[in-house]
């Protein structure tokens, strides 16, 4: 399947995800997870991943904090869920598993 094709529309309910089962991660740890945990089938590309944290950001769903690395001058930006996430992020379950359980009943039946 091509790299983001299987993303379109989940983007947001993974990365809700990922932060509410893992706490704070930078974004390159979230692309980490995402592919570990879907055994390399999903892959998120930076250019879709920080537009669509930003714009989560600006909706109130995660906040981020500049946080110094240990044992070098690195700053990295880290990333976590906000009780507005955890809003969203329930809500975007419900939806995604409607979706998923009418597709499964078309190709079930058609």
């Amino acid at each position: 399947m091509p790299k983001n094709e299987s993303l379109q529309g989940a983007l947001d309910l993974l990365v809700l995800k990922i932060l509410a089962k893992r706490g704070p991660l930078h974004g390159y740890g979230i692309t980490i997870q995402i592919e570990q945990i879907s055994e390399e089938v999903l892959r998120v590309e930076e250019g879709s991943l920080y537009p669509a944290m930003h714009r989560m950001e600006e909706a109130g769903w995660i906040k981020a904090e500049w946080v110094s690395t240990e044992g070098s001058k690195r700053r990295a930006r880290y990333y976590e869920i906000t009780k507005e996430g955890r809003k969203r992020l329930e809500a975007e379950e419900l939806r995604w598993n409607a979706v998923t359980g009418a597709v499964s009943r078309v190709l079930l039946l058609a």
